[in-house]
C-alpha cells in the first residue's frame, strides 16, 4: 500500500496547528511581559524588556504566517504544470500539449482563486485562471525563438501571484513554479533570486531527455554545492515503455529503464551528497506526473505513478525536519525571554529595601562593568569591520585576477555555449541582428556560468569569515555573561547562583546567539539556526543579487558591444569563396578572445571595486545588527536602573508587594515556559515530528523571525 496524498495533508495539518499552538503560546508570554512592564510603570519601574518581547512577537508571528516554500525548476516540456497540478490534486496551472507557462508563478492560499500579476513598473493586473492561461502561455516554439533572440516573452512582467483555496495550499505550502530553464538568462536570473529564499527545490527533469546540457549547466553552476535541499523528479518514466516496439516486453523494459537509471544515477549522485552520506535514493524519485494526476481527479489514487514515494520522502523533510527547527526555535527563544525576566526580577528585589543614597551607590559601583560591556561591544564591532575589509580585499583581488583569465581558456570553454552559427546568414543584412542576438545570449550563458563559478568560491571563502566571527561572537558572548553577572553580584551583594530551570547555554548573551546563529545559515545546523534568534539577514542574497544581475549586465553590455564590431569586419572579410563554416567558427572565437585579451583587465579593474562594496555590505549588515542588538541589551539594563531610581524618586514603593509581583510575573513566565516545553516534548515523541533530525540538515532559508 503506497504512501496516501492524503497522510501528507493530514501531517501538514499538524505541523499548521502545531505553528499556530507555538504563536500562541509566544504571543502569551509576551503579553504577559507587555502587561508587567505597563504595571511597572507606576510601581518600582520597567524590567528593560521592550526587546525580549518584540523578538516574541516577531517569532510568534512568523510561525503563524509560516509557509513551506517549494521551488519548481526544469527546463521546457519537462511536464513541471503537470506535476504541480497532481501535487495539489486539481487542473490549475496549463498543461496542454503546446503552450507552456512564460511567466514565474507562485502559488499560495487564498479563499477565492484569481490571479494577480505583478509588474515590474508596480501595476498589478487581477485575472481569472482561464484570462491567465491564455494571455501567458506561448508555444514552445514561439518561446524558443524568443530564446535565440535573448527575448522575455513578457519583458514587463515581474511574476504572477496565484491564489487559490487548494488543501495543499491552505495547510501552509507556497509553490513558485519557473519557466523553462532556458526561458532567457534574465528569467533565470529572477528564477535564481527564489533559490535561497525556498526551504527546497523540486527539479523536474524527463526520462526521454535524460540530463541535457542546459541541465548539466545549470545543475553545475547554480545548485552543486550551495547547501540547497534538491528532490530531483525524473518525469514521463511511463514513456520508456510506450517507446518499446513491444511494450510487453518485459526484459527489454527492464533493459531500457536501467540504461535511463544509470544515466542519471551518475549524473546527479554528487548533487545528492549530505556531510558526505549519499543520500540519492531520498532525493531522486521516477514519476509520471500526467497519469498521476489523472488517478488523482479520478479516484484521488497515485499508485504506480511514483509519487507515493515522492510524497513520503517530501513529507518526512518538511514534517519532520523543517519544522521541527522551528517549533525548536519558539522553545529556545521563550527559554531566553525567561532567562532575561528571571535575571530582571533577581536585581530587583533586593534593590527595593536600598534607601536612595544606597542606591545611587550601587549603581554607581556596576560604572565600570557597563564599560566593560561597550568596551566588548567595540571590540566585536572592530573585529567585524576588520574581517569584512580583508574578506572585501580578498574577494576584489580574486575577481580581478580571474576575470582576465578567463581569456586564457576562452577558446576551449566556449564550445559547449556557441549556437549553431548560421555565417551564410550573417553575411545577409537581413539576418545579421539575430545572428547577433543568438551570439550575445550564448555568451550570455558563458559569462554567467564563469561569474557564478566565482561566485562559489567566494561564498565558500565567505563562510570561513563568518566562521571565525561566530567562533568570536562566542568568546565576547562568554566575557559579556561574566561582566553582566558581577553586575549583578554588586547589585544585589549575593552570589548568582544558576537557577535550576535553566541551562548552562541560556546564559549566552542574545545578542551573541544572534551571531552564532547566522553562521549557521551557511552550513544548515538546524539547531544553531533555531538558536539565532531573530532578525537574520541573508548575506547570500546580497553577494546573488550583484554577481548574477548587476554585474554580469555590465559585463555583458560592455564586452559584447565592442566585439560584435571588430567580429561582424572579421567575418565579413572571409568572403563567400573562401567560406567554411569551421574556418568561420574558428574566426569568431579567436576574434572573441583578442577582444577579451584587451577588455577584461580593464573591466576586472573597475568592477572590483563593485565587488569589493557588495561583499563588504554583507559584513557591514552583520555589524549593525549585532551592534544595536547590543546596544539594546546595555540600554535595557542602564533604563532598568534608572527607573528604579526614578520610581523612587516620584513615591515610596510597596516594598511587599512589589516582591509579590515580581515573584509572581517570574512564576507565571516559568509556568508559561514550562507549558510549551512540555507541548513541544508531547509533539516531538509523536510520528509527525521526530527528533531524529540531523544537526547538518542542509538548509536555504533563514527561519529566524524578521525574515519573510
Amino acid at each position: 500500500m503506497g504512501y496516501k496524498a492524503e497522510s501528507f495533508i493530514h501531517d501538514l495539518d499538524k505541523v499548521a496547528k502545531a505553528r499556530q499552538e507555538f504563536s500562541g503560546y509566544l504571543n502569551g508570554i509576551s503579553e504577559t511581559l507587555t502587561q508587567a512592564e505597563q504595571v511597572g510603570e507606576t510601581a518600582s519601574g520597567k524590567l528593560g524588556l521592550d526587546s525580549t518581547i518584540e523578538d516574541l512577537d516577531l517569532v510568534s508571528h512568523n510561525l503563524a504566517e509560516g509557509e513551506f516554500r517549494l521551488l519548481v525548476l526544469g527546463d521546457m516540456k519537462r511536464g513541471k504544470s503537470t506535476f504541480l497540478n497532481a501535487l495539489m490534486g486539481e487542473n490549475v496551472l496549463p498543461t496542454d500539449v503546446n503552450p507552456c507557462t512564460a511567466v514565474l508563478t507562485v502559488l499560495s492560499y487564498g479563499e477565492s482563486g484569481q490571479v494577480t500579476v505583478h509588474f515590474k513598473d508596480g501595476r498589478q493586473e487581477l485575472l481569472d485562471f482561464d484570462s491567465f492561461k491564455q494571455r501567458y502561455t506561448i508555444p514552445p516554439e514561439e518561446a524558443k525563438q524568443l530564446q535565440a533572440e535573448g527575448i522575455s516573452a513578457f519583458p514587463d512582467v515581474a511574476y504572477a501571484a496565484v491564489q487559490s483555496p487548494l488543501t495543499l495550499l491552505e495547510k501552509g505550502v507556497q509553490i513558485i513554479d519557473s519557466p523553462g530553464l532556458n526561458d532567457t538568462e534574465q528569467r533565470n536570473q529572477l528564477t535564481l533570486s527564489y533559490i535561497n529564499n525556498c526551504h527546497a527545490v523540486l527539479f523536474v527533469l524527463s526520462a526521454t531527455q535524460p540530463y541535457t546540457l542546459g541541465e548539466q549547466r545549470y545543475l553545475e553552476n547554480y545548485i552543486k554545492d550551495r547547501g540547497l535541499s534538491v528532490f530531483f523528479l525524473i518525469n514521463h518514466w511511463d514513456e520508456i515503455q510506450n517507446r518499446l516496439i513491444d511494450p510487453e516486453d518485459a526484459p527489454a523494459l527492464q533493459a531500457a529503464e536501467e540504461r535511463v537509471r544509470q544515466v542519471f544515477k551518475t549524473n546527479l549522485t554528487p548533487y545528492c551528497q549530505i556531510e558526505g552520506e549519499d543520500c540519492y535514493a531520498d532525493r531522486v524519485f521516477e514519476i509520471s506526473a500526467l497519469n498521476a494526476l489523472r488517478q488523482q481527479l479520478k479516484n484521488g489514487s497515485m499508485e504506480g505513478t511514483g509519487f507515493s514515494e515522492f510524497i513520503k520522502a517530501l513529507n518526512h523533510f518538511l514534517t519532520k525536519e523543517r519544522a521541527i527547527s522551528e517549533l525548536r526555535q519558539a522553545k529556545l527563544i521563550a527559554r531566553q525571554a525567561y532567562r532575561r525576566v528571571h535575571e530582571a526580577c533577581d536585581r530587583r528585589i533586593p534593590l527595593l529595601s536600598e534607601n536612595m543614597q544606597e542606591l545611587r551607590q550601587k549603581i554607581r559601583s556596576v560604572q565600570p562593568e557597563f564599560e566593560q560591556l561597550v568596551n566588548i561591544r567595540d571590540q566585536f564591532k572592530d573585529e567585524i569591520r576588520i574581517v569584512g575589509e580583508r574578506q572585501a580585499s580578498a574577494s576584489a583581488n580574486s575577481f580581478r585576477a580571474y576575470l582576465p583569465g578567463l581569456a586564457s581558456t576562452f577558446e576551449a570553454d566556449f564550445l559547449r555555449y556557441q549556437p549553431e552559427l548560421k555565417f551564410l546568414d550573417f553575411l545577409q543584412k537581413g539576418k545579421r541582428q539575430e545572428f547577433e542576438a543568438s551570439l550575445r545570449l550564448a555568451f550570455e550563458r558563458y559569462l554567467l556560468d564563469k561569474i557564478a563559478a566565482w561566485s562559489l568560491i567566494t561564498q565558500k571563502e565567505m563562510e570561513v569569515s563568518f566562521l571565525s566571527l561566530a567562533k568570536s561572537a562566542t568568546e565576547y558572548g562568554e566575557t559579556y555573561a561574566q561582566v553582566t553577572e558581577r553586575m549583578t553580584e554588586k547589585l544585589t551583594g549575593q552570589k548568582v547562583i544558576p537557577n535550576a530551570d535553566l541551562k548552562a547555554e541560556d546564559k549566552s548573551p542574545g545578542w551573541a546567539k544572534w551571531a552564532v546563529g547566522l553562521y549557521a545559515l551557511t552550513t544548515g545546523d538546524v539547531g544553531a539556526i533555531a538558536m539565532a534568534g531573530t532578525g537574520v539577514f541573508d548575506w547570500k542574497q546580497i553577494l546573488l543579487n550583484f554577481s548574477g544581475a548587476v554585474l554580469v549586465t555590465t559585463l555583458v553590455y560592455a564586452v559584447t558591444g565592442i566585439f560584435l564590431g571588430p567580429l561582424g569586419m572579421a567575418l565579413a572579410g572571409l568572403g563567400l569563396g573562401s567560406f567554411s563554416t569551421e574556418l568561420a567558427r574558428r574566426k569568431v572565437v579567436q576574434t572573441m578572445k583578442e577582444e577579451l585579451v584587451k577588455l577584461l583587465p580593464q573591466i576586472a579593474q573597475e568592477q572590483s571595486f563593485q565587488v569589493y562594496q557588495a561583499v563588504k555590505e554583507c559584513f557591514d549588515t552583520y555589524q549593525q545588527e549585532v551592534v544595536k542588538r547590543m546596544n539594546d541589551d546595555i540600554q535595557s539594563r542602564k533604563a532598568e536602573l534608572d527607573e528604579l531610581v526614578r520610581q523612587k524618586e516620584d513615591h515610596e514603593i510597596n516594598q511587599q508587594a512589589e516582591e509579590r509581583r515580581l515573584n509572581l510575573l517570574d512564576n507565571t513566565m516559568l509556568t508559561q515556559l514550562h507549558e510549551l516545553e512540555d507541548a513541544y516534548d508531547t509533539l516531538i515523541d509523536q510520528p509527525v515530528v521526530s527528533m531524529n533530525v540531523p544537526l547538518n540538515v542542509p538548509l536555504n532559508v533563514p527561519l529566524a523571525a524578521g525574515v519573510s
